[in-house]
């Protein structure tokens, strides 16, 4: 509680010394911003500056003020400066910080259609995640969230999500059985656990490398990029290219803030973060690249390609199904991305 006072209260006192930072003074400050009184967007998140995705927002920030000619800037407060992601949500939808970045589902809390981007496989592959998240029907619902609080510049990847464990192939869903599985504390992700027969725990990234070690757990599941990072490659030697999931952060902005910008400077906004999108893919590319080789050579890391995918998504499909059922803007969603899938 403490910390989120003092998160609060050092967003809020942002807002104070930029003015035009947060909602509740932007309607002046767009009336007319210069170069000399800007207006400025606060940018809280919880990645490290050598992120790829904080880069990406970084080239956002750069060239936002190079098409305003200073008059729009973006200040990013990384490494949860202003608090956890939840915390910067909160701050969003009260207009206290401008935007932020989170992970898509995160969001459902404020829309519900976002529960569908913590379903596994609803997408055939990174090429199809690709042609759905930047096709005009994605953009459009992006933009379509105003009542919600927010709306939604842009998507940066974070890769497909593949099982790995000390030991073990994970090539089918039977062999899983038994085994207990960190999952992020989403409930699509504890759902997707149990109907695949693992055991799931849900955990902070943070505590995942000491619970591998101590058998706390028996494997857990990401990018291959926390091989590395993560340095879950010194204990886990075996992963499973299954690419359950892939799950997009999003670069979220406030209504209240949002609908103060003049619609050409809206486009500014947009182009840069669609521009910082297209960055971002060859940034991630590269670090997947480095990553596998890392794990292979120096970690050890066997990589397992021969998954039974069709096993795995069958297994899932009652699951789909489920949170069709349970969620109307889940369905409405999968039917957006059907919809972009079939103009490809």
């Amino acid at each position: 509680m403490f910390k989120k006072i003092v998160a609060l209260g050092a967003a809020a006192a942002l807002c104070v010394g930029l003015m035009s930072g947060c909602g509740a003074a932007s309607t002046t400050a767009t009336n007319g911003y210069s170069a000399e009184n800007p207006l400025v967007l606060t940018l809280a998140h919880g990645l490290s500056e050598t992120h790829t995705v904080h880069i990406a927002m970084t080239q956002f920030a750069d060239e936002v003020a190079e098409k305003t000619d200073g008059r729009i800037q973006v200040k990013i407060f990384p490494n949860g400066q202003l608090g956890s992601e939840n915390e910067n949500l909160e701050q969003l939808q009260a207009g206290v910080i401008a935007m932020t970045k989170v992970s898509a589902p995160g969001l459902a809390t404020y829309n519900e259609a976002f529960n569908a981007f913590g379903l596994p496989y609803i997408f055939n592959d990174t090429a199809d995640f690709y042609n759905v998240m930047d096709s005009q029907e994605m953009q459009d619902f992006f933009l379509s969230t105003g009542d919600d609080g927010f709306v939604t510049l842009t998507y940066y990847t974070s890769g497909a999500r593949s099982f790995y464990t000390k030991d073990k192939a994970i090539r089918t869903p039977a062999d899983l059985k038994g085994l207990k599985i960190r999952v992020q504390d989403m409930k699509s992700q504890t759902d997707m656990m149990s109907y695949l027969g693992g055991i799931p725990v849900a955990m902070s990234y943070g505590d995942v490398y000491t619970s591998l070690q101590t058998g706390i757990i028996d494997g857990t599941e990401n990018n291959e990029t926390a091989l590395t990072t993560g340095k879950h490659g010194e204990v886990c030697k075996v992963y499973s290219v299954d690419q359950h999931a892939m799950i997009p952060d999003v670069l979220i902005m406030s209504e209240k803030v949002w609908k103060t910008i003049s619609p050409e400077d809206q486009q500014i906004l947009l182009e840069a973060a669609h521009d910082s999108t297209d960055a971002h893919k060859v940034m991630w590319d590269t670090a997947v690249e480095e990553a596998v080789k890392e794990a292979q050579e120096t970690m050890g890391v066997e990589f397992v390609y021969d998954v039974d995918k069709e096993a795995f998504r069958e297994a899932t499909q009652p699951m789909i199904e489920a949170y069709e059922e349970e969620y109307p803007g889940v369905k409405t969603l999968m039917d957006t991305i059907e919809k972009a899938r079939g103009e490809e």
